[in-house]
């Protein structure tokens, strides 16, 4: 998925930038130690566009495979499914969720992760948000919790696309009673040396970054096991 563009734009809008969080360590693995793995298995679904289907890395070395290592070393049994396509859009994600859930069984979490596709498209935010909803409203009639992984818009679109883009994350969890992650690219995105030559996706590296940085909130958003 094409998005550094946008990410790039955002260190350069007037407004002042996001601070990001403490940077993670350029690791093999969280530094958490480790803890034997036990307890029932915790099914995730980490749904969304080539920033979890591995582009440039492979499967094998993508963000959800990387977080399910990291999860394991927190001692949960975590088995993610990787459900990435490079190139979806919000609206891609809407016509294809109802079928990837209609093959899986007992997934305690979706990890959302869409919209910067929309931003490169121009695709209206009122738009992208009628997508999410239709996706929220989905998981919410299954029953299933959502981890929403935010982004935010370069200021090149104007200030009330910035705006109406960049609320609706918050707005939609706080409606759906969803975990938000507000910018989940964060800690590498003014990192240039973390992105693929192409500047736009994190090579292994950065996704290692993600996965540390991230997988707290992961683990606060899987609800209790059965």
């Amino acid at each position: 998925m094409p998005l550094l563009i946008a990410l790039a734009a955002c260190g350069q809008s007037a407004d002042p930038a996001p601070q990001p969080r403490e940077t993670a360590p350029v690791a093999a693995n969280d530094d958490t130690p480790q803890i034997p793995v036990s307890g029932p298995e915790r099914r995730i679904l980490a749904f969304g566009d080539s920033l979890f289907a591995g582009y440039g890395v492979g499967t094998e070395n993508s963000y959800p495979a990387k977080l399910e290592t990291a999860l394991r070393a927190r001692g949960i049994d975590a088995r993610i499914v990787n459900a990435g396509v490079s190139g979806d859009t919000s609206g891609a994600g809407r016509q294809r969720l109802p079928f990837v859930l209609d093959k899986q069984q007992n997934i305690d979490l979706v990890i959302l992760e869409l919209g910067g596709n929309d931003l490169l498209r121009g695709i209206p935010p009122s738009e992208t948000r009628a997508n999410f909803e239709a996706m929220l409203s989905e998981l919410r009639d299954r029953g299933i919790p959502v981890l929403l992984m935010g982004m935010r818009a370069p200021p090149n679109y104007g200030p009330e696309f910035q705006r109406d883009f960049d609320a609706l994350y918050g707005d939609l969890a706080q409606e759906y009673g969803a975990d938000l992650i507000p910018f989940w690219l964060e800690t590498v995105y003014q990192r240039p040396e973390l992105f693929q030559n192409d500047r736009i996706h994190p090579t292994e590296e950065g996704l290692q970054v993600l996965a540390n940085d991230t997988v707290a909130e992961v683990v606060e958003a899987l609800p209790p096991a059965q």
